[in-house]
């Protein structure tokens, strides 16, 4: 019988590793002049250099080396006071020189740790991820397979290179092997890689966007008979490029090993592919023999030596570390914790912070920003911010809190936002869209209402207060929606003897 997840738990123990690639967003490549925008026309953003063509010289972007420094200080790490450039030796279509400028056994960064938080069956938990490295090296080009029903060369009528990603700066962040996760070891993968993302945004060197490559993991698993102490063979699974997808493939890739040790068939050290539909990994290759990459220093890049002043100085420019921020804002917004969740889930958290530094009230925020505007943008399968900006948001919670607009109100200028009809304030004079704060005209609305529905008037005379919100329904009816709800209530109870 097929082991399930419980069942992995219960008989093994698995071992993490994960490494974290994570392109930077300099205007310009690593070692030459050329643009790193995205979405270019193929092999538009080349030159000899990033081509590897005889008789060019690379020349360290310095913009990278400073990424890479506040990487290495927001993981807690050590940086290096003197780190070389090697050359990785292999043989790859999408590598151009046939060797990639990496960094070998002198990276610029090591010996850091990141704590991460997840939630256990004993409340909130902290593990440690120890960081071993992070070293700086060039991407590699882009492969395209044509014809093939899985996008993959097996079965690809042909093949075509982009090498406009040669070359962009790369940074690769190595953990140590991570134990003592149990049964929460895909839980914990999830989220270092969430709080990692995090940082590198608000580091400011990386749009992080997993779904164009810019960020991406490999993660490696091993299993160990429980109790044992003896180290598992271990799996990579390549390139996982979401969040969700980190801790499926971990789950299904434990469930895989473990079911394979259960039948007596040994775990082959192997890169994995890992299939989005089904949550499951497929082979890719073998490992099992030390690859030689004939490392050696690269002979045109001087050593990289930072200054301990200037290190220092970049030190002092670190922004707030997210999970600070988080509980901060939390504490100083009141917000419950599942609503803290599902702003972070729904990368609002900064929307929400920018529309409250403009003056909005943060209950009302965060209201509009998950509410109204997250249900059009998922109705329109776009990001919440592509519809309306933190200034919009904030003028309109702002007019609502002046009376100038009702929420219903407020509810019609979101609508006309979205569909393009201009500012706030130009939707409300197109569309007429001015609160009834004229109480001679709401006194007539309410003299309507009463008189269409009288035995409804008598039972608010005869004290029954909440028999009210019917007439006044109907007044707000009357005026479309543009009365002040709390004036027709105060207005109403006094006509009717109930002040």
């Amino acid at each position: 019988m097929a082991l399930k997840y419980d069942d992995v738990v219960e008989k093994y123990e698995p071992t993490l590793g994960l490494e974290v690639h994570v392109e930077l967003n300099t205007n310009t490549k690593m070692f030459c002049g050329c643009s790193t925008e995205f979405g270019a026309e193929p092999n538009t953003q080349t030159c000899p250099v990033c081509l590897g063509l005889p008789g060019s010289l690379p020349v360290v972007n310095e913009v990278a080396i400073e990424s890479a420094i506040k990487i290495g200080l927001a993981l807690n790490c050590s940086i290096a006071p003197f780190s070389r450039f090697a050359r990785k030796n292999y043989f790859y279509p999408d590598m151009p020189k046939d060797y990639q400028i990496s960094q070998y056994d002198e990276p610029i960064c090591v010996n850091g740790f990141l704590d991460v938080e997840i939630d256990t069956d004993e409340g909130v938990k902290t593990f440690r991820v120890e960081i071993e490295r992070v070293h700086m090296e060039e991407d590699t080009g882009k492969s395209l397979h044509v014809g093939g029903a899985t996008g993959r060369i097996h079965g690809a009528e042909y093949s075509l290179l982009d090498y406009n990603r040669a070359g962009i700066p790369l940074m690769e962040i190595v953990t140590k092997m991570v134990p003592g996760t149990g049964k929460y070891a895909p839980q914990v993968a999830r989220a270092y890689v969430t709080e990692l993302r995090d940082i590198l945004r608000s580091l400011g060197v990386s749009d992080v966007k997993m779904e164009q490559g810019s960020l991406r993991c490999d993660a490696n698993v091993s299993l160990s008979p429980m109790g044992s102490g003896i180290l598992g063979t271990r799996s990579e699974t390549k390139n996982v490029n979401s969040l969700r997808s980190v801790e499926r493939a971990i789950h299904g890739e434990m469930i895989r090993q473990a079911n394979l040790l259960q039948n007596g068939e040994r775990i082959i050290q192997e890169t994995r592919h890992f299939l989005e539909e089904s949550g499951e990994t497929r082979p890719g290759r073998s490992k099992e023999t030390a690859e030689d990459y004939r490392y050696f220093q690269e002979p045109d890049l001087v050593p990289v030596a930072p200054d301990a002043s200037w290190i220092e100085e970049i030190r002092s420019t670190l922004p707030e570390r997210p999970s600070v921020r988080r509980k901060r804002l939390q504490a100083e917004w009141a917000v419950p914790d599942k609503e803290m969740t599902a702003m972070i889930n729904a990368e609002l958290l900064d929307t929400v912070e920018a529309t409250v530094k403009l003056g909005a009230d943060p209950t009302k925020a965060r209201t509009w920003w998950l509410g109204e505007i997250s249900r059009v943008a998922n109705e329109k399968e776009v990001e919440a911010t592509s519809l309306m900006n933190p200034d919009q948001v904030a003028e309109i919670i702002l007019l609502v809190a002046s009376g100038e607009l009702t929420d219903k109100l407020a509810r019609q200028v979101v609508e006309g936002v979205i569909n393009g009809e201009g500012t706030p304030r130009e939707v409300i004079e197109k569309r007429g869209l001015k609160v009834v704060s004229d109480d001679s005209a709401l006194m007539a609305a309410i003299e309507g209402a009463i008189a269409s529905q009288p035995e409804t008037a008598d039972r608010v005379r005869g004290g029954n207060i909440p028999a009210a919100g019917a007439l006044i329904g109907a007044v707000m009816k009357a005026t479309g929606g543009q009365a002040d709800a709390a004036r027709v209530r105060e207005l109403l109870l006094k006509h009717l003897g109930q002040e």
